[in-house]
């Protein structure tokens, strides 16, 4: 049986014991430029030899037609659900710190719209764990993308 630390603010080694650190280390939803940096700094841990790295980008064509303006608009719950989320991952796997921030807003091509990181103990757990990251990121939190083409048709993505 692992030890129970009976000291407040006491570290385990053990993820998931009492006195452990909360593995989801960064969630946010943010109007402001995003930081690959800031995030993976986030999921720095001794004790993890892997971390995942997804970066979502926004690109200059969906569905064959040119994109020339993108916006990402969200629910007051879109944080909330983004903690449940990642609390739901780490969970899952044997996960040592976990990431993810969103932007919302206007964006351009080229800008970052999705930064997420795990680190877990191997890399073949961290992939795993930061995959289902950002796959249940987009299925279920409420943050909705309004895309205009350069044909002046418009597209709602995820409302």
């Amino acid at each position: 049986m692992a030890p129970v630390h009976d000291h407040p603010g006491e570290q385990s080694d053990h993820p998931g014991e009492r006195g452990a650190p909360d593995p989801v280390r960064l969630i946010a939803v943010r109007e402001t430029p995003l930081s690959v940096d800031e995030v993976f700094a986030a999921v720095g841990d001794d004790a993890a030899g892997g971390t995942a790295l997804f970066v979502g980008t926004v690109r200059d064509h969906d569905g064959g037609s040119d994109v020339d303006a993108l916006g990402y608009s969200c629910h007051p719950s879109a944080e909330a659900e983004m903690r449940r989320i990642a609390e739901k991952v780490a969970a899952e796997y044997p996960v040592r710190a976990l990431a993810a921030v969103h932007r919302v807003g206007d964006l351009r091509v080229g800008d970052l719209a999705v930064v997420v990181a795990v680190s877990c103990p191997h890399r073949g757990e961290a992939f795993a764990a930061c995959r289902k990251l950002i796959d249940d990121l987009k299925h279920e939190v409420p943050i909705w993308k309004h895309q205009t083409f350069s044909d002046g048709t418009e597209e709602w993505v995820g409302a």
